[in-house]
């Protein structure tokens, strides 16, 4: 995924990101894994600087947080674009309350699952 220059960024530029390089050393996996995670919907990258990078947020040691894989797919199945997924993931939601993904590493992706659901279909 990339940004458009001119497009407004999908994150702000306080959210803490790693490179893909990164990502792949605390995975235990090759850069090309990665890639393909993103391209499978397990993870969402962008490109800041020149460089691809994956929200912190995203890991839990070494591993992807639990449930943000099935969120989203829910949510590009229900239309929304990488660049939307993540501001959503980030933006606080006052049903939850907090962000998405704060939820979602404080170990409640059945309810994050949910509200994804409902605003896809």
């Amino acid at each position: 995924m990339s940004e458009v220059s001119g497009a407004p960024a999908a994150l702000s530029e306080d959210v803490a990101m790693l490179p893909v390089a990164e990502v792949a050393q605390l995975l235990s996996i090759s850069v090309s894994r990665v890639h393909q995670l993103v391209r499978d919907g397990q993870l969402l990258s962008l490109r800041r600087d020149g460089v691809t990078v994956v929200p912190a947020d995203f890991m839990d040691g070494s591993a992807v947080v639990k449930g943000l894989a099935g969120t989203i797919t829910v949510l590009r199945d229900g239309g929304y674009h990488d660049d939307d997924i993540l501001r959503w993931l980030f933006t606080d939601d006052e049903s939850l309350p907090g962000a998405p993904i704060a939820a979602l590493r404080a170990g409640r992706h059945k309810e994050v699952k949910r509200r994804a659901q409902a605003m896809a279909f």
